[in-house]
């Protein structure tokens, strides 16, 4: 097993819409998107935002396209037009995904 960033395994894409954000995870082979399947839930990702995200996150599988699309609700303070926050956007939650920690089997590595 080795520790990893989720971007040495994925890729990512972000965007909003209002109060929600939205997170494209793409694996990068067959092999990472089972253990992704498996590794990469609901609940760890709404740990991984705990500090932003205050409702739900539901993931959604895209099988044939190696994907996951996570929707994480209420994590831009308001949104774009109601909030203080100074970048009230989802485009930068994709990153930060990606700077996500998981122990990954050495044979996926390749």
């Amino acid at each position: 097993m080795a520790l990893v960033k989720l971007f040495d395994i994925a890729i990512a894409r972000s965007g909003d819409k209002g109060n929600n954000s939205n997170i494209g995870v793409r694996a990068r082979s067959p092999e990472l998107y089972e253990f992704l399947k498996k590794e990469l839930t609901e609940e760890r990702v709404k740990k991984h935002f705990e500090k932003i995200c205050f409702g739900k996150v539901t993931r959604y599988e895209l099988p044939n396209l190696r994907a996951f699309n996570f929707i994480m609700e209420q994590s831009l303070g308001g949104g774009g037009t109601e909030t203080l926050l100074t970048d009230a956007q989802g485009k930068v939650h994709g990153l930060a995904l990606l700077h996500m920690e998981m122990d990954v089997p050495d044979a996926l590595l390749v």
